[in-house]
């Protein structure tokens, strides 16, 4: 596996190297130490020692905020990587407006340096910390955010890649590690999360102010990070429906059970020193939002549209094709809408729509309840309003006729004539469980922007919402321009330092492929079977 960090700036305009963003969330920064006479004379009297900072839970509670900024990156050339780059374009929200990027994921043809980022930067970033608590702690509550943050951050790597090293990384710190199986991934998940959450089920009284100053998502609440678990233990239990449908009905009524977000009094959001993400949308201008989810919100005439998007330089709001050429940098920002952040705006990994539509699309689909389906559904709708600031809910639940609008380049370049879609908001009670399930997924992936890799993986599972095809493939996988791409290709780097175990991984990721297409954007993962003809 990768042990070195690829540092390499993603912007040809002269972006600065990355820094590491614990100088932006940790509170106390942990210097390596000199040895011998040196290190008295240059240890200031006034230091916090060592032993001061094992007392009062500074390297332990550090290390935690450290693997809380990996969840969704926070450091903004992560950020850009694995959510602007990869998943943001891949799920119709992202498109970029820099006209020197030649090789892009979006046009399936990333550069080698690219292609390491969301890989090993994040594996590397992520075990340093994780090692340190799992060896270094026996606190039972220390040891369950260990666990349960494992799972939240490789559980996007595993769905962006299949096979990836697990079992074998916390013990070898070795560039040659094995890989496992996704469903081996996943097994290992749901026992991580199983521990975790009962852990957490032991210390739900623990007073927050053991972890506040650690935590940057519930500031220690303890029975809120319940929640956020057996949610990620729907949200994973869904995903592997189509591919283990007994497992999953498993898997969601436990945490069903458990109790779940289900007010956004109880969203999970990272609250870092500062967004950086300002810096790639408002500084930078590197991207732009797509074509795909400005067609379907127009269309629906979505309230929500405001509060979330920046209207173009002719005040009308219209996004960029997915895979464009861009002509100009400067047309691009000019022409298509930006989104709406800034330095304050938390970091949202989870909320409590997302777990209604889950919820929704359990009971339309496992449990055989379309009542209650419809129940979550209208509900998910209605806290996504309540989320955003929105009003007029109510009258967008019954609008039976509204479509996405078709879409009209103002650059006139990749107008598409057809619509995307004919899916309706209010729900159809007479209508079979495909056209139900596009109404959950469409308006799971209004409420849940900006989480493109999330997106993604719903869109790859389950074929909606339904996205105009990719503009152009101008890499050497046969990606089908209809159903985009299908995963991330392993880096170059990986082959040369860990050859035998990635082409291990890569027969592998043949045989749980409904494809088998080897290590190619075009492969679909493990998870990712679905008849692609149930959907179109």
């Amino acid at each position: 596996m990768i042990q070195n960090k690829y540092h390499k700036s993603v912007r040809s305009s002269g972006m600065e190297w990355s820094r590491r963003f614990c100088l932006i969330l940790c509170p106390v920064l942990i210097f390596a130490g000199c040895t011998g006479r040196f290190e008295m004379m240059n240890t200031n009297p006034n230091q916090v020692t060592a032993e001061q900072m094992e007392a009062n839970n500074y390297r332990v509670g550090t290390k935690v905020v450290l693997m809380q900024s990996l969840v969704i990156p926070v450091e903004e050339h992560m950020y850009q990587f694995n959510e602007s780059l990869t998943g943001g374009p891949f799920a119709g929200y992202i498109g970029s407006t820099v006209d020197t990027w030649l090789t892009r994921f979006e046009t399936f043809n990333p550069s080698a340096d690219w292609r390491a980022w969301p890989f090993a930067n994040v594996i590397t970033e992520f075990y340093a910390p994780y090692r340190g608590i799992v060896g270094g702690t026996d606190d039972e509550v220390a040891n369950a955010f260990a666990n349960l943050l494992r799972v939240a951050v490789l559980n996007r790597v595993t769905d962006s890649y299949g096979p990836m090293p697990y079992s074998d990384a916390l013990a070898n710190e070795s560039i040659t590690v094995k890989y496992d199986s996704q469903e081996d991934v996943y097994a290992q998940m749901f026992a991580e999360l199983d521990a975790a959450i009962e852990a957490f089920g032991n210390n739900a009284g623990l007073d927050a102010s053991a972890w506040s100053n650690y935590d940057r998502v519930y500031y220690g609440d303890i029975s809120k990070w319940l929640k956020y678990a057996n949610s990620l233990k729907l949200r994973l239990a869904m995903r592997i429906s189509y591919v283990a449908p007994e497992t999953a009905a498993v898997r969601a009524a436990e945490a069903i059970a458990g109790g779940l977000i289900l007010t956004n009094a109880d969203n999970a959001y990272m609250h870092p020193t500062e967004n950086r993400m300002t810096l790639i949308y408002n500084d930078w201008q590197d991207h732009r939002v797509g074509a795909d989810i400005l067609c379907y919100m127009t269309g629906y005439k979505d309230p929500r549209l405001e509060t979330m998007f920046l209207p173009n330089a002719s005040g009308n709001y219209v996004g960029v094709r997915i895979g464009s050429t861009v002509s100009s940098k400067t047309n691009f920002v000019d022409n298509y809408s930006n989104l709406i952040v800034e330095s304050g705006t938390p970091i949202l990994w989870m909320n409590a729509a997302e777990v209604n539509f889950l919820l929704a699309e359990y009971y339309l689909r496992m449990a055989g309840d379309n009542a209650l389906a419809r129940q979550y559904y209208e509900d998910g709708i209605r806290l996504s309003f309540e989320e955003r600031g929105a009003s007029g809910a109510e009258t967008y639940i019954a609008d039976n006729t509204s479509m996405p609008d078709i879409y009209t380049d103002p650059l006139g370049a990749n107008s598409y004539t057809r619509r995307m879609s004919e899916c309706r908001i209010a729900w159809d009670a007479a209508g079979d469980l495909e056209t139900n399930l596009e109404q959950i997924i469409t308006q799971k992936w209004i409420a849940i922007f900006p989480l493109g890799t999330e997106a993604w993986c719903e869109y790859r599972r389950t074929g909606y919402p339904k996205l105009l095809p990719a503009v152009q493939n101008l890499g050497p996988d046969n990606v089908d321009l209809n159903h985009h791409a299908r995963r991330l290709t392993y880096p170059v780097e990986e082959y040369s330092s860990n050859g035998a175990n990635v082409n291990e991984a890569v027969g592998i990721l043949n045989s749980e492929s409904a494809d088998g297409s080897g290590d190619s954007m075009a492969t679909r993962v493990w998870w990712d079977c679905k008849d692609y003809s149930l959907s179109e």
